[in-house]
């Protein structure tokens, strides 16, 4: 479910994830990313997203 956040709305799903200084960061980066490259820089936040989900679920898992 995370991981289909991450597509559309990706600060939300890194707040999610435990990491509210950085979703607050994406966040201001993401709103005029979006305005001015018309949505080309989009990708790079749902790579970014979908690290940092991938990251905490590894964290989480027991050895």
């Amino acid at each position: 479910m995370n991981y289909i956040l991450a597509i559309l709305l990706p600060p939300l799903s890194i707040l999610l994830t435990g990491r509210p200084f950085l979703a607050v960061i994406v966040f201001l980066i993401w709103i005029p990313a979006l305005v001015f490259s018309g949505g080309l820089t989009h990708p790079m936040f749902i790579l970014l997203a979908w690290l940092l989900i991938f990251q905490s679920r590894e964290s989480r898992r027991p050895m």
